[in-house]
């Protein structure tokens, strides 16, 4: 890709998300170079009434059985890009998150990265999440899903894509990714995500929660064991 603009695919796994899947898909539209972007949004609900919701005629619309991994896995098999972005149905962009994944891409060193994360709520709790995120991202080079993970197709189709496993697929992909010793980057410039789920589990529970299953993951508990403990 050297000295030209890439492609980019954006992936986003729904279930049950007719309420905000437009304006997901307006949002990616709206940032520059968003525009084009080729955008695939793969259901996993029996129903697939989020596909069904979709307005925008050029979004491709795939329907797949329920798991995250699973549902990435169809829609970067077909996507078409030379690179993959991963996003979350409540998640938004930066405004130059696609000049910047072009600009990373021209470094042909670096096989892709994530953001910084911001949590879109007032509470100053959230502050403290975000900036162990920055932190942890950046010396464990493994991000997380929610800061929108982008890789080279080329090198994802080398890793055998993501793992079909109940949960930590973005994890298992990006420790991957590490032991390639393969360089990434993390932008300042943050992507912005609902702060529905801690909401609903309560802030305290959610986070240490989190934090233990990542924990207990890293050290080999298996995701099938961890997922009793995510519902």
């Amino acid at each position: 890709m050297k000295n030209l603009e890439c492609r980019i695919s954006v992936i986003i796994p729904v279930f049950c998300e007719p309420a905000v899947i437009n304006g997901t898909i307006e949002s990616v539209r709206l940032r520059r170079g968003g525009e084009t972007a080729e955008i695939i949004v793969v259901d996993g609900q029996a129903e697939a009434e989020t596909v069904a919701a979709i307005r925008d005629n050029a979004v491709q619309k795939l329907h797949s059985e329920k798991g995250r991994g699973g549902q990435l896995n169809r829609g970067a098999a077909i996507a078409t890009g030379d690179v993959l972005l991963f996003l979350h149905a409540d998640t938004v962009l930066p405004p130059a998150a696609f000049e910047r994944i072009a600009e990373a891409m021209r470094d042909e060193g670096c096989v892709g990265g994530a953001f910084d994360l911001r949590i879109d709520s007032p509470r100053a709790a959230f502050r403290i999440i975000e900036t162990v995120a920055g932190l942890r991202s950046r010396l464990t080079r493994i991000p997380y899903g929610d800061q929108v993970i982008f890789i080279r197709s080329s090198c994802f189709r080398t890793l055998g894509g993501f793992r079909e496993i109940p949960i930590m697929e973005d994890v298992d992909l990006m420790r991957r990714v590490k032991r390639k010793g393969w360089k990434i980057t993390i932008f300042r410039e943050p992507v912005i995500t609902s702060a529905r789920r801690w909401e609903k589990e309560g802030l305290l529970f959610g986070t240490l929660r989190n934090w233990f299953l990542v924990t207990l993951y890293l050290f080999g508990v298996s995701p099938e064991r961890l997922a009793r403990f995510y519902r």
